[in-house]
């Protein structure tokens, strides 16, 4: 394969203005048939019903993760750090691109739904009998075992893996803009141009120059302001949870027996947590959605509503509240249950904290490495040790519980007046 395309590719984007690709394998894998999957996974799940723009795919956000590390990459070339070893190049732009790869229709929810991990499909994609595989194996026999280890974070040169994963990393700098840009918000901006230019490779790993740090609080507070503002908005959450129920309540009646009206193979085997890889690729959102709809006239009447609550966006109301006690969740229990409603399927408490919180953590939490700061004396220092932002931030657990419940519950008139009170009602 030749390193270097005839002619330089460029992909027009709305957060990154252009994409730049010079790379034959990087060029390939972008049309290989596992990555334009990607087009059809949307990169924040279920929030398009919170914020209709939401729109934006894994494919993009997956390019602007190459993009990031190209420019990291190419800043450090041009001034000729000694630390980087420029061998490692296309292994970060690769890595950097099929980060992604393994994400399932609806991202998180699914892999909560049946215990998988996008970062294992992710390695499956890049080891097995696939495009990818092949693409990989044309620029050396080893090559695909070294990206997948840049992407289980086990590859021997830390500083690789720290471009794509860790605390200040181009995935995270990625979808935080481009999630804000889509969403409508301005929570998830910062100055990226100004974080390139201050990060350095410093024995074997990536850190920021001291005179940078403003620029990586601000990246920060627009980390955490984005979590709680979108990632954790209670509406994006209802639609998780009613995904959620509807994963749970398929994969049962598969185990049961049931007769499904519409199943295809992928679905099934899927439930049997026997997917190969040529299925796994076959999961996109369209075809997720499909089954959905065509669940709406399941003979099982709890599949059958639960698809058609998410399919039409009827989703579950929230009340919020301190703490839930024993009697409260007992009575909500018992009246959903005298109107015909499965608890198990129509009631939900949910917590923040119970979530993937993404705060930065001093001690590189999560297998996530710390940000360090480079001092005018070569002395790394850990960023909260020098600002009081970043240590307040980190040190913040705010939120309260949420119980999600169908509309029909508030109008019914079954619950005690006191806990109408404390629903709001």
């Amino acid at each position: 394969m030749r390193n270097q395309l005839t002619e330089e590719k460029v992909f027009k984007d709305p957060v990154h203005k252009y994409i730049y690709v010079q790379e034959e394998a990087v060029w390939e894998l972008i049309n290989s048939r596992e990555f334009q999957r990607l087009r059809r996974i949307r990169q924040l799940g279920t929030s398009f019903l919170t914020f209709h723009g939401a729109e934006h795919s894994r494919f993009s956000h997956s390019l602007g993760v190459y993009e990031i590390v190209r420019r990291i990459i190419s800043q450090f070339e041009r001034n000729g750090y000694p630390d980087w070893p420029q061998e490692e190049r296309l292994l970060c732009l690769c890595a950097a691109l099929l980060h992604d790869i393994g994400h399932g229709p609806f991202s998180h929810s699914i892999e909560q739904a049946f215990a998988m991990h996008h970062e294992d499909w992710s390695c499956r994609l890049v080891l097995g009998d696939t495009e990818v595989n092949a693409i990989l194996r044309r620029v050396s026999d080893d090559f695909p075992a070294r990206v997948a280890g840049v992407i289980a974070k086990t590859y021997d040169k830390p500083i690789a893996i720290s471009l794509v994963s860790s605390q200040l990393d181009a995935d995270r700098m990625d979808y935080l803009l481009r999630d804000a840009y889509f969403t409508g918000v301005n929570y998830g901006t910062f100055d990226l141009e100004r974080i390139l230019r201050v990060v350095r490779p410093h024995r074997g790993q990536i850190v920021v120059k001291e005179s940078g740090m403003h620029a990586v609080e601000d990246y920060l507070m627009s980390r955490y302001q984005m979590y709680w503002q979108v990632y954790f908005h209670p509406v994006t959450r209802s639609a998780e949870i009613l995904l959620h129920k509807i994963l749970i309540r398929a994969r049962t009646l598969h185990e049961e027996g049931y007769s499904f009206g519409f199943l295809l193979e992928p679905l099934a085997r899927l439930f049997e947590s026997r997917m190969t890889v040529d299925d796994y690729v076959q999961l996109d959102e369209a075809f997720m959605q499909t089954a959905f709809m065509q669940w709406t006239r399941e003979k099982d009447g709890i599949l059958a509503d639960l698809c058609a609550r998410f399919m039409f966006r009827r989703l579950f109301k929230y009340a919020s509240f301190d703490e839930v006690d024993a009697d409260q969740l007992h009575e909500v229990r018992g009246a959903l249950a005298d109107m015909g409603f499965d608890p198990d399927y129509y009631l939900e408490i949910d917590f923040p904290t119970d979530l993937p919180y993404d705060v930065y953590r001093p001690n590189g939490g999560d297998e996530k490495l710390p940000i360090w700061l480079l001092a005018d004396n070569d002395q790394l220092h850990e960023i909260s040790t020098r600002s009081e932002i970043v240590r307040s931030i980190s040190g913040i657990h705010m939120g309260r519980h949420q119980l999600y419940y169908p509309q029909e519950l508030a109008e019914s008139g079954r619950l005690s007046q006191q806990l109408k009170q404390r629903f709001g009602w």
